[in-house]
């Protein structure tokens, strides 16, 4: 589903800070680096993470939603 959101892109924009950065890259960047999980949110800690999350969709409210009823089922980790 997050794929179909990135397309082409190979960068976003950092809600934060307005610029223009590369998208997290998991084949030569470390996960923890940039992510934090807050409940079922996720949370970027680098422009690259918050522009990932962006561009992905990660936490639209469905899937917001999804995740914490699969950390109240105890089927997804409630923190990193």
């Amino acid at each position: 589903m997050c794929n179909s959101h990135k397309g082409p892109n190979i960068a976003g924009i950092d809600p934060t800070t307005g610029e223009t950065v590369p998208l997290f890259h998991p084949s030569s960047e470390a996960w923890k680096d940039h992510f934090q999980w807050d409940g079922a949110t996720l949370k970027g800690q680098t422009p690259t993470a918050r522009a990932t999350i962006d561009v992905l969709a990660i936490n639209l409210p469905l899937r917001v939603e999804l995740r914490q009823n699969l950390i109240d089922e105890g089927a997804f980790p409630a923190s990193d």
